[in-house]
């Protein structure tokens, strides 16, 4: 399927811009670099012995159940010398600490509490692990402040270090040759316009590490904040570019808001995405600084193969009181990709960038985007969108769905003229796929309308039911299926994406060895009504010579249900 993206603008730190990718030559990944919900950042090669998989299957084989209830399974991690799982949990703060030598059974340990590296500390976001060493994203009470990164030793938990970061540290990863951990802070405000408002500055700490391994005593950490003020005067060509600077009276780099980092094969360099701002930022590790900052334009959900169900009272005709239904079509509507995890892997020498494309409205005191269409186009929609206005913003139609009131800032640029109220343009969060892009935003692939054509008839759960009930078109309103996170595996010589739906549940794998021809392999959904895996947050790939039953394993934190599944990937040669 090919891409449906506007076309893509970048702006860069200095004057002369970065080199765009030569072209690919598709044929066997040769190298990857997983995203940050990865058990390991080590790289695949294609010098490799393995053998090369005609056939993939997913099989859940065990599970657990954590304490706390919702939020306490999110994202995970695998340590293969001690087999022990790492899983944030959420709900108490925490780090549970799972036996995982048999994954059938998985056996919790310990738990880890923030309050062991010092005062001041709210819950842990995220946690990577590399040679035997565990990092910990840690925000701090109240969230506006720094944060911290602790690293513990694997088989007994002891701490080798801690280093102060950035405003709310959502995730970490270390880079494939070890020498760095990166860290997305993302900053976000406690509120906009208020007397206590406090809006930090995104960022991304560069953490220089000593020697890692299973038996060190400390850890060395060295930190270099990559922040974005240098961008703050360029706010206007950013605007022009399509990144979504719109927060009330915030700078760029206030705006701004890190979530996800992939690190290159070569760890050279780092791609983040910035979901909110619809964008993807490059970060050179020589300089440890931002270098551009990347529009991902917008999905045309009016071309066909790239439509989406938009209602969930679309059971009848011109109505405002319809009932459930799956519609599946096209719509005058622009889709914000705004992915949250990002991964990336190399075909023929270039490097691609692979984006869970979630979506994210923003809504704090003060400040709320997100609309209806009903309610956001009171004078109904422009002739360029619709041919029949006064029915197509009715609820059986367009008008459930939600979109940006405040797209890039200032009423200009919200596809809505302020006099009339009828509307030009209708943005909508989350491109419901998972996109493939080169590294200079470029894209190549998107998924369409794939997931929720393929999720029509489950089973598991009803049509875009959300992860906490099992309502019929609950999300076809507000983003659909909600692809999450993605985590890359390459086996022999073919590299596959698991993608995880929040909302809808379950796993997608295609394979993407071809970067501009994925080819969906199987989806595996493991709920069962508002029962089972529900929410999946964070997918973690164990690679057969570091599993516990020498079974490729994929691992998934589902923080709704509060639970960890531990799937096996069935290979046939």
């Amino acid at each position: 399927m090919g891409a449906a993206s506007s076309s893509s603008v970048s702006v860069s730190a200095s004057a002369a811009s970065l080199a765009s990718s030569s072209a690919a030559s598709v044929g066997a990944s040769s190298s990857l670099s997983s995203s940050a919900a990865s058990s390991s950042s080590r790289s695949s090669s294609s010098s490799s012995v393995e053998a090369t998989p005609v056939s993939l299957s997913l099989v859940k084989i065990g599970g657990y159940t954590h304490s706390g209830g919702a939020s306490s399974a999110e994202i995970t991690a695998f340590d293969p010398a001690s087999k022990r799982l790492f899983v944030i949990n959420g709900a108490l703060g925490t780090v549970d600490v799972l036996n995982l030598a048999d994954p059938a059974n998985p056996v919790l340990i310990s738990s880890i509490s923030t309050a062991t590296f010092g005062s001041g500390l709210g819950g842990a976001n995220s946690v990577a692990v590399r040679d035997g060493v565990v990092a910990l994203a840690i925000e701090a009470s109240p969230k506006t402040g720094n944060g911290i990164v602790a690293l513990v030793r694997a088989f007994d938990l002891v701490t080798l270090g801690t280093a102060t970061v950035g405003a709310l540290p959502d995730m970490l990863t270390f880079s494939p040759d070890g020498k760095y951990l990166l860290v997305a802070n993302e900053g976000e405000p406690n509120s906009y316009g208020q007397a206590d408002s406090v809006d930090p500055e995104g960022s991304v700490s560069v953490i220089t590490l000593g020697a890692l391994g299973p038996m060190v005593s400390s850890v060395s950490m060295s930190v270099t904040s990559a922040g974005f003020a240098g961008f703050n005067s360029q706010v206007d060509s950013l605007r022009t570019a399509g990144v979504r600077i719109f927060g009330p009276g915030a700078t760029v780099a206030q705006d701004l808001e890190p979530e996800y980092i992939t690190v290159a094969a070569d760890s050279s360099k780092a791609w983040i995405t910035l979901q909110e701002n619809n964008a993807i930022a490059e970060l050179d590790l020589a300089s440890k600084s931002i270098t551009a900052i990347r529009s991902l334009g917008l999905k045309d959900h009016s071309i066909a193969g790239y439509g989406m169900d938009v209602s969930d009272e679309d059971g009848g005709t011109n109505t405002n009181s319809g009932t459930p239904a799956i519609k599946i079509r096209t719509v005058p509507v622009k889709g914000m990709y705004m992915p949250d995890a990002i991964a990336s892997y190399v075909v023929g020498g270039t490097t691609y960038l692979v984006t869970a494309n979630e979506g994210d409205a923003r809504e704090y005191t003060g400040f709320a985007e997100e609309a209806r269409v009903r309610a956001h186009c009171t004078g109904g929609l422009d002739a360029s969108l619709s041919a029949d206005s006064a029915n197509d913003v009715k609820d059986s139609n367009l008008g459930r769905l939600k979109v940006t009131a405040n797209y890039n800032g200032g009423s200009s640029d919200t596809g809505k003229n302020a006099t009339t109220g009828v509307c030009t343009a209708l943005y909508a969060f989350g491109g419901r796929s998972f996109s493939i892009w080169r590294t200079d935003a470029t894209q190549v692939y998107d998924s369409g309308d794939a997931f929720e054509q393929k999720t029509t008839a489950l089973s598991e759960a009803n049509f875009n039911a959300s992860h906490d009930n099992n309502t019929q078109d609950s999300r076809s309103p507000a983003k659909g299926p909600e692809p999450e996170g993605v985590v890359l595996a390459a086996i022999g010589s073919k590299t596959f994406a698991f993608i995880g739906l929040e909302r809808i549940g379950g796993v997608m794998v295609y394979d993407i060895s071809s970067p501009a021809a994925p080819v969906f392999v199987t989806y595996l959904n493991t709920r069962s009504g508002t029962g089972g895996d529900n929410g999946p947050e964070g997918l973690a790939f164990i690679k057969a010579s570091d599993s516990p039953n020498a079974k490729p394993l994929l691992v998934v934190g589902n923080e709704v249900s509060g639970t960890t599944a531990i799937y096996q990937l069935n290979l046939g040669y």
